[in-house]
């Protein structure tokens, strides 16, 4: 186990555990959950395609005079990254025997 995954000669795997706690994780509905989830996925942006345009909707509901409203935007952002963070990256050793 190194870092959340296992890690062996074939491949690199996630641990399942992790992936079902955020598999279960509901739609936040307060700015406190918001804020939460952003700062659990922030962690992992590098490894997103286009993160911050992912994000925005569900960012956008974090500026001061904005009235909460997690729309279908909110959702579809929120299920993206959810799905980003529980599917398995594709990681393969070099063959070393091939030139580069």
């Amino acid at each position: 186990m190194v870092l959340g995954h296992k890690v062996s000669q074939k491949r690199i795997e996630v641990d399942k555990a992790k992936i079902e706690v955020i598999e279960k994780l509901p739609a936040p509905i307060y700015v406190k959950g918001v804020r939460s989830f952003l700062g659990h996925v922030v962690f992992y942006r590098h490894f997103i395609k286009d993160f911050s345009k992912i994000a925005h909707p569900i960012c956008k509901l974090l500026e001061k005079e904005v009235k909460f409203v997690f729309d279908e935007a909110c959702l579809r952002a929120f299920e993206c990254l959810n799905e980003k963070l529980i599917s398995t990256p594709v990681i393969i050793g070099p063959d070393w025997a091939e030139p580069f």
